[in-house]
Parts: C-alpha cells; structure tokens; sequence
C-alpha cells in the first residue's frame, strides 16, 4: 500500500516565472543572494508573508498592463511568452509561503492562507477574465497556422488559451463576477477543510498508562510512543498519535483489540465528531461550489470540467477503470476475509472481523504462510541509506549525482539540502530532504517545487524541488524503515526526478506540469526499483554494515502479492468516493455526506473490513488540495507504471542503458510539451492496459 499524499501546491507557480523584483526591507522581496537563488529561510519571519503577497500581485499586474499595452501586434513571443514568463516575484513568494504551510505551520499561518487563498483566486481570476489581456491571446490562437510553431510552442498556445476559457474568459461580466465569488469560496473552504484537518490529527492522543497494554507492540514502537509522552509532559506514560508512524503499526501489532478499536476510529472519524473542526458541512458547500462553477463554465458536472485536460478524458472512461479494476480485488479481499476471520475465532471465539483487526490478523498469516515477520526488514533499511539508495539508483539509470550542500538555508534543523549534478558535473538542481515528522507539518508524503526549470533570456533556470515524509525519529538517533515504508521513499524521489530531469524551454510545459493522472507516473514507476535483490543489496544494510540476506530478500519477494486486494480494494474505493462527489449537479446539493458516502460505498460492494483508503472528511487530496476528481490519478499510474517497468524486464536489465535513456527523453525530460498519451506510446510502442497491474497482483495469469 502507498500511503502517500503528493502535494501539487500549482498555486506556488501558477502565475509562472520572469518579471521584475522589488527591494525592500522584507527578505521575500529582494533578490536572493543565496547559492542557486534558495530561500533565505533564516531571513523569512511570518509577518512577511502578507506584504510580500500584495506587493507581488502590483509587479504581477505591472507586467500584465505592459502585455496589453504593447502596441506591437499580438504573436506568440510578445503575448504567450511574455504571460508564461509573467509573475516571478509572485511565484517566488508564493513557493516559499504554500511549501511552509505544509511543511512546518502554525496557527498564524493557517490563519494567514484563509485570507491569502482567496487574494490569490481574485487576483487570477482578474488576469484571465480581463478582457484585453484575453483578446491578445486570442489573436494569436486564431492565427496560429501562421506562427510556424514548434511542437513545444503549440502546446504552449494551446494550454494558455484554454488556460483563459476554462477560466472563465468567454463568460459575460454578470458570470465572470459569480464565477470570482466561488472561486474565493472555493480556496477559503479548501484551506479551512485542510486547517480543520491537521488540528484533529494533532490533537489525538491515545495514552497508555498499563504495561501489559503493550503486549505485541515492538520495542521500537514503544521507545517512541515513550518519547512522545515525555514530550508531552505525560512521562511513566506511552502516547500513540494518528501521524502514520504510530497508529499504523500499532493497528498492526497491538494485541489489545480494545485500543485497536479505539485508534482505529478516532483515525477514521478525524473531523467527523461535530464541533468547530468538524468538515462535513464545508464538503458539502465545497462540492456545491464546485457544481456551480462547472454549470457556470457550460459543464455537465465539475468532473467533466476537470477531466477535459486529462489522459481519461471523461467521467465514464474513469468509471470503467475503476469498475474493470474492482471487479477483481473485492472478491479477492472477500476471499482474505474467511481466512482473516479463522484466525480471529481463534482468539474470540463468535467475533466478527472488524476493520481494525484486518492489519493485525493479516500480519499474524503472513508469518504463518511465509514465515515472515516486516520488522525482520527494519534494521535493513535506515532512513540515510534508503535516502542513498535511491540516489545511487538514479545515478545508475540517468546519470544524476546528490552532493550535500550546508551553505544553504533551511527552515528546520533536521532538513537537509543536496545539489544535483549531471554526468558532466553540470548543475541541475537543488533537493530538500526532510524527513520527519513533526507538530508543524502536515500529514503524509509529498513532492512539491519551490521553483521550476525553465529558460530565461536563453539561460535554463534550474529547479528547486523537496521531498517531505513524516517518519518518527527515533530517540536512539538510527530510524528505521519497513520496506513499505522505504517504497513510499523511492515513490517522492521518483517526482523530484521528474523536477529535476525537466529539459522545457517554458513554465507551464515544464516539470511535473503534466495532466494530473500522468504526473504519478515516475513516482509509482520508481517504487518498483526499491523491491529488486540488486538494488536492495546497494543500500540495505543492518547497523554493523551487513548486506540484508538473501534469504530475507525472498521472504520479501515470496510476501509481495499477499494481502494485496486490501490495499488494492482502499485505493480503488476512495478514488471511487471522489468521483461520485463530483459528478453531481447543483441542484442535487448533498444534504448527508455520511449517507451520501455510504450509498457510494455500497454501489460497488465495497465490504465493513475495508473502509476507502480516506474518508469524506479527512480526504485531503480532494478537499483540501488540487487532488479534486484527480485521486484516481494513482490507479491510473499504477497502469502505466506496470507496463512501464516491464520495459525495463522486457531489455533483461533494470539498469538497461537504452531503456533508461528512452524513458528519460521521451517521458522524465519532456514536461508537458506533446500530448501524454504519445510521449508514452513513444516510450513504450503501444498503449498500457490494465492486465499489467492485474498481473502484476496475482489476479491474472
């Protein structure tokens, strides 16, 4: 199972790149004397934020009016070029200020995104509804047969200009003025529901005061529910938190069915108790809002608005993924529930398998059928060496190497910061790596950039790229993986490899600025190097320097289909649950979103064991990021990256030279600068389907 969460904050760079900078007194304004242009953290306070907003969003519309102004005739490099190029102050604060809303918050903060969402959503908003500015872009998309564009430029025209109509350009002033209005509610509703969210997850605390009350849990896990009580003043106590570091394995190992029971439903019920954070009524505002503004735009639903600009280009075609896919793990999961089931009757006799008992049972048969216990694994993979791990790996495939840089500024103290070089010793970029978790940062893992590649006045301008995870540290200062866990590492490197590989002459066609369902292409297509015996024999070593065995590595091998129709079965579900929200219409407004998610739930049979991998109302992807009809980007990549992968078997090497080099040129490098579906196709020579990932399961031969 990943349990990831890649946060795409596009409001970081939604305004794009180049334009003029203000100097002040508040270090988000000036010019960034650091090495390679990286934040001066340690020169940021909070009360510059709101300032440096305002006076970004002036340079933004300065730069605007002079593409208006321009008396030239609209073409393709005074109008889209220019607007790509527009808004670097903005972007830069704007990187900076949403990457510390998720990695290291406060109230403050929080507070400070409520109002800052909706300036940014009128501030937008304003550019592509402002008439002139659309009339000019319409001049050159009328007339592009005769730009004698490249195929990079003519996708560049075509997202710009379909940016602008999406965006309300074509609407009249009385819709353009709702559309604004929503769309401010839309971003406070969002950073509410995301606000509510972190409050409920944080402020969870499971405290065991009774020894016997930890019989099953490993010593590890004990250590650090130990520390975390001491930090909260509660020492001679055990504190567990619903940070996936804690109340995973707990569920896992904890032979107290009482407390699993507990936990399980507090993390299962986050925000969904009543009260000030409680988020049902903003899901059911959101996904109304959301409705009006697809009808508004000329839309069926909001689903149909948003899939327009992906590979799945309608509800029906996700629908039929799904549906193609579930079909296969829920008899699957009902199958591992008699099983499950046998063995709880064991322990109580007349009990019926709950959900909070799947991963403990589930653990207790796979050490029966293959003698395999993942805490064998853990010594093997230290949070550093699964860190060098992966790039040795990405040195092996394209040729990058890390270097770690302590000149340059960090926000935490635990977060470091590596230059990336090609095989020439070029610079490429810069990789934030922090690691663990922590009051200040939300929950999950994700890949965000502070800045993205592209090419100024003829010079390439070199990402900026982090990676964030919220691993425990452990008190003994070595912190250990499972190899899950170390997966989900290799997941978020795979999208700072799509940063950083980037070779796009624009913002808007570079990077990770892909359709939503193929963005998660490289990060599920690189989890699947984590699991190989020559990789794991690079990196996984124990704390004397021993290579994990190879009698281990087979355990891993032999256990990699067990068990998977439940995770298979979650992810499927949830991206299930957010569609139907979507495809509704305005009129039909949800009234109960507790029924309203079970109706969904009980259309495809989903079972009581099996909740959708995120609830309603702790579903983040989709109600408090940019996820909204996107979470079945997953499932979608998880197609593309069996197929991709088995290129790699298919060439007998998984460090094949030409394979890697084909990938990296027609898919890593590309960006968004031709159509997905045939930067894949060159890649690959046809079209993925979903036997790869069915096959790949043990659901098909």
């Amino acid at each position: 199972m990943k349990k990831t969460i890649l946060f795409m904050l596009s409001a970081a760079l939604l305004f794009g790149g180049c334009g003029k900078k203000e100097n002040s007194d508040n270090p988000l304004l000036k010019e960034w004397n650091t090495p390679f242009g990286t934040p001066p953290f340690d020169q940021i306070k909070t009360s510059d934020y709101l300032p440096a907003f305002e006076e970004a969003m002036k340079v933004h519309n300065k730069e605007i009016d002079a593409i208006i102004n321009n008396k030239e005739v609209a073409n393709f490099e005074n109008t889209i070029v220019s607007y790509d190029l527009s808004g670097e102050l903005l972007g830069k604060v704007a990187g900076v200020f949403f990457n510390m809303t998720a990695a290291n918050t406060n109230e403050e903060l929080q507070k400070l995104e409520e109002k800052i969402g909706p300036m940014l959503a009128k501030h937008a908003d304003e550019i592509t509804m402002n008439a002139k500015l659309f009339e000019r872009v319409k001049k050159v998309w009328d007339n592009k047969e005769n730009e004698n564009l490249n195929k990079e430029q003519s996708m560049l025209l075509d997202k710009t200009y379909k940016k602008f109509v999406r965006s309300g350009a074509l609407l009249d002033k009385t819709k353009q003025d709702k559309l604004k209005q929503i769309n401010g509610e839309i971003k406070t509703l969002e950073s509410k529901f995301s606000a509510n969210l972190l409050k409920e997850t944080k402020a969870y605390s499971l405290v065991i005061e009774k020894k016997e009350d930890l019989k099953g849990l490993p010593q590890w896990l004990i250590d650090q529910a130990e520390a975390t009580a001491k930090e909260q003043s509660k020492a001679g106590k055990w504190v567990f938190t619903l940070d996936n570091p804690s109340v995973f394995p707990f569920l896992q190992f904890s032979e107290n069915r009482t407390l699993r029971e507990k936990i399980f439903n507090a993390k299962n019920n986050r925000c969904n108790n009543g009260g000030a954070t409680d988020n049902k009524e903003v899901i059911t505002k959101l996904t109304n809002l959301r409705a009006q503004k697809a009808e508004i735009l000329g839309y069926n639903t909001f689903a149909d608005y948003v899939l327009e600009e992906r590979m799945n280009k309608t509800p029906q075609e996700v629908y039929n993924l799904l549906e193609g896919l579930l079909k296969y793990s829920i008899p699957a999961a009902k199958k591992d529930v008699v099983e499950l089931q046998k063995l709880l009757d064991k322990d109580q006799k007349g009990a019926t398998l709950e959900a909070w008992d799947w991963s403990y049972y589930a653990d207790k048969l796979k050490k029966q059928k293959f003698n395999f216990d993942a805490e064998e694994t853990r010594p093997y993979f230290e949070i550093n060496n699964v860190r060098q791990g992966c790039f040795d790996v990405v040195t092996k495939l394209y040729g990058l190497t890390f270097t770690e840089r302590k000149d340059i500024p960090t926000y935490e103290k635990d977060v470091q910061v590596y230059e990336c070089k090609n095989e020439k010793g070029e610079h490429v970029g810069i990789l934030y790596w922090d690691p663990y978790t922590r009051a200040s940062k939300v929950g999950g893992a994700w890949c965000n950039s502070y800045r993205e590649q592209y090419v100024k006045a003829g010079k390439k301008i070199t990402p900026i790229t982090t990676v964030c995870f919220n691993y425990a540290k452990s008190p003994s200062g070595r912190t250990t993986l499972t190899s899950e866990e170390a997966s989900t590492v290799f997941h978020e490197m795979g999208h700072a490899i799509h940063t950083l590989l980037s070779n796009c002459t624009y913002i808007s066609t570079g990077g990770t600025s892909v359709p939503r369902d193929f963005v998660e292409l490289p990060s599920q297509v690189f989890e699947h190097w984590c699991s190989q015996p020559e990789v794991l024999k690079m990196f996984a070593k124990n704390e004397k320097g021993q290579v994990i065995p190879q009698e281990l590595i087979k355990k891993i091998e032999s256990v990699a289909k067990f068990d998977v129709a439940y995770g298979m079965t979650e992810r499927y579900a949830a991206a299930y649950l957010d569609l139907e929200y979507h495809v509704i219409k305005s009129k039909d407004k949800i009234q109960d979103v507790t029924a309203f998610e079970k109706k969904a739930m009980d259309k495809i049979g989903l079972i009581s064991q099996i909740p959708p991998r995120y609830r309603s109302t702790y579903f983040a992807h989709v109600f408090g990021g940019e996820y909204a009809v996107g979470y079945y980007s997953y499932v979608w990549s998880e197609v593309l990256d069996a197929d991709a992968f088995n290129a790699f078997l298919e060439a007998g090497n998984i460090f094949d030279k030409t394979t890697a080099d084909k990938f990296k040129n027609e898919v890593l490098s590309r960006g968004s600068t031709d159509d997905a579906m045939e930067m894949y196709k060159r890649f690959r020579g046809q079209e993925p389907s979903i036997d790869a990932v069915l096959r790949n399961n043990g659901m098909k031969k």
